[in-house]
């Protein structure tokens, strides 16, 4: 957040069932949150956005993109979940504190990052879940054309990363951050930082698999 208010009006959303939202289950359908980012734009009189989402977030994106996809500039999907088969089993049943002490490096960093994890309501997880494994999510968004950024982290023991080719093509690229697990922005955050600000800065509509100048230091594309 305070790297991209420098140059960008940045916003932190907590969507239904997380953070200090509602505990409410009926809200906790993709559809419901897409329905509460839009809600909120509205709002704000916003016109046009860049999502950064993780995890469920990110799918929570995609689903906005391909309902508003006139809404939507650039997408930054953060060790996204393509498939249900790339979730580990453990994501879909454990509490979510326990998720986060099994996922997180247990630094200070991480623990003050994820101070809120607590506050999460596993149904809305599952909700999260369940809308992934109902519809052919990814083969959708594939084809709105819109410049994504899939980044994963290498060592991430929830979310299975899809092989490069599954996802390649000329508005999508794919990034994975050798020292990081689940949480790239906490393990790795000057590296991701300066990921998501090059991106970022990109031109609205350009392909990021060919304009996206990658430093070798972080640069690395699944085999």
């Amino acid at each position: 957040m305070q790297v991209t208010s420098t140059s960008y009006r940045a916003y932190a959303l907590d969507l239904w069932g997380f953070g200090d939202t509602a505990h409410s289950e009926v809200k906790y359908s993709l559809d419901e949150q897409v329905k509460l980012i839009d809600d909120f734009m509205n709002e704000m009189g916003i016109g046009k956005i860049a999502i950064v989402g993780h995890g469920l977030g990110a799918l929570v994106g995609m689903n906005f993109a391909l309902r508003y996809k006139n809404s939507v500039d650039r997408v930054m999907a953060i060790n996204c979940p393509l498939s249900i088969d790339a979730v580990n089993s453990r994501l879909r049943t454990a509490p979510p504190q326990d998720l986060s002490d099994w996922l997180s490096n247990r630094t200070p960093e991480a623990a003050t990052a994820l101070s809120d994890a607590s506050k999460a309501d596993i149904k809305a997880i599952a909700a999260s879940m369940a809308g992934l494994q109902s519809n052919n999510l990814f083969s959708q968004f594939k084809g709105l054309n819109i410049p994504t950024l899939l980044v994963y982290g290498e060592k991430d023991l929830a979310i299975t990363r899809p092989k490069y080719e599954d996802t390649a093509s000329t508005f999508i690229h794919q990034v994975v951050l050798d020292g990081s697990g689940h949480f790239p922005m906490v393990e790795e955050a000057a590296k991701f930082n300066r990921l998501l600000t090059d991106f970022l800065a990109l031109d609205s509509g350009a392909s990021p698999s060919e304009e996206l100048q990658m430093k070798e230091e972080w640069k690395r594309r699944v085999r």
